[in-house]
């Protein structure tokens, strides 16, 4: 971004000014002097009218002397600050009172009365006779029913423009101050928005150099602030992951190489004949059960690997959860009978039926229960309970083991994850299961609970729809 946007927008300002005066200087202006030359223009041609209708005629009927007439004319003048002329019907000047370095001539050449037309008034030099554009009004001096002469008032157009900036000269004060003040847009818009936004711009290019750690300082409660808190969490979870992906692997890579090296060992062992063949049968049931934890292993993985990578499509159908509980409840026989455990089974007198994926509940199911069994005291019970409230159903899987310590119940869905007291009782195990557990749970826009107190037991509750939603 560099100062681009920073320098589009200061030129944005000096083009807003400049257009600003621009305009207020032309098109204001001219509509005010227009607008003041008509007025003046209709009040000189009444003016005018008036003149030559109450005074001008005594002089035709010889009451009043040219003096007299040019004495009332030197008044209107300073009144009407133009010139005046009183001339024949044939343009010849009777008398005139002129404002400063300005003369009537003798007789107007070319004199024409309806040069005016019906517009009452004209603007120019008058046929030369003056040095700068005047407003012309004429009025006719009539006695009887004759016209005997004609009343001509000319005003300076200057005088019109002097008023004009007179009465723009607070609008272009105005403007300054507005032009000046909207500086401030520009201060806001670099302390509220460039700022920020450098900031942002600076994060991103740290994040996309690696370096995860950048946090950007902006603590506003505005859009920028909240996209800074965003990218601030954006770059911590991504940094979570990236610590997550590493334990992941490390933990792979842990599980992987011990049960690999202890295969390695034992089959080198017995190629170079330090295991007599006498016990090969003993460490080949070791082998045996070191490549069953492998396959276990990578079985789990491309489990949770179809839930990462959001492709899982789980094939709902409606079947009897109860059903499917006994089926999963029976396959544990071999595993109950050595530690003497009893799964107890409470079940609905109807048939539950839910719409779920049968293969991922099953995998719960069996995940639930194989963990019940597996962390259990001899001769003890797990407890498989199914209820209903409304149209949900809820499965409980209630041991009477170990249980897991307060501060490890929320950890206990990480991947890899194993508690202290767990470590002892699960020699095959992958730290995987529960996790499958809850990724399968919340496919189904459901919910999995743990309830547990150390050395009491554990209970697993979960939830399913009873029908299409």
């Amino acid at each position: 971004m560099k100062s681009t946007l920073y320098l589009k927008f200061i030129i944005i300002y000096i083009i807003f000014g400049f257009l600003s005066f621009f305009t207020v200087g032309i098109l204001p202006s001219q509509l005010m002097l227009d607008r003041l030359e008509q007025n003046d223009s209709q009040n000189l041609y009444q003016e005018a009218n008036l003149i030559a209708t109450d005074y001008l005629p005594s002089y035709f009927q010889e009451e009043a002397s040219s003096w007299a007439v040019h004495s009332q004319l030197k008044a209107m003048k300073l009144y009407l600050n133009s010139s005046l002329w009183f001339v024949e019907a044939d343009g010849t000047l009777i008398t005139s009172a002129n404002l400063d370095d300005t003369t009537a001539p003798e007789a107007i050449e070319n004199f024409d009365p309806a040069e005016i037309g019906s517009s009452q008034y004209m603007i120019g030099d008058y046929h030369g006779y003056f040095e700068e554009d005047v407003i012309t009004v004429m009025a006719p001096v009539t006695q009887g029913f004759y016209i005997k002469g004609y009343l001509l008032i000319h005003k300076p157009v200057s005088y019109i423009q002097a008023i004009c900036n007179r009465m723009m000269l607070p609008i272009y004060i105005t403007v300054i101050v507005i032009y000046i003040l909207s500086f401030s847009i520009l201060l806001a818009f670099h302390f509220f928005i460039y700022r920020p936004l450098r900031l942002i711009t600076e994060a991103a290019t740290q994040y996309a150099s690696g370096n995860l750690t950048y946090e950007i300082p902006v603590n506003t409660h505005d859009e920028m602030g909240y996209l800074s808190a965003s990218l601030n969490y954006m770059s911590a979870q991504l940094r979570d992951m990236e610590e997550y992906q590493k334990k992941i692997v490390a933990n792979v890579s842990h599980d992987f190489r011990s049960p690999l090296t202890s295969i390695k060992g034992y089959i080198q062992a017995m190629a170079d004949g330090t295991i007599p063949p006498e016990l090969y049968g003993k460490y080949l049931n070791i082998i045996l059960f070191e490549t069953e934890r492998l396959t276990d292993l990578t079985k789990d993985l491309l489990t949770l690997n179809e839930f990462d990578t959001k492709e899982l499509l789980l094939d709902k159908t409606e079947f009897d959860i109860q059903e499917m509980i006994k089926n999963t409840a029976a396959s544990f026989e071999g595993a109950c009978t050595p530690k003497r455990i009893s799964i107890n089974l409470l079940l609905l007198p109807d048939a539950a039926t839910v719409y779920a994926d049968r293969r991922k509940i099953q995998q719960v199911l069996y995940n639930l229960i194989d963990n019940a069994i597996k962390f259990s005291e001899n001769e003890s019970t797990v407890t498989v309970e199914v209820s209903e409230r409304g149209e949900k159903i809820f499965v409980s899987v209630k041991d009477s083991g170990i249980g897991i310590p307060r501060k490890e119940l929320n950890k206990i869905w990480e991947r890899f994850y194993k508690s202290d007291l767990s470590r002892g009782k699960d020699k095959k195990g992958t730290g995987l299961g529960l996790a499958i557990v809850k990724e399968a749970i919340q496919a189904h826009d459901e919910h999995i609970n743990v309830i547990s107190t150390e050395g009491v037991g554990t209970e697993f509750i979960f939830s399913l729809s009873r029908k299409e939603s």
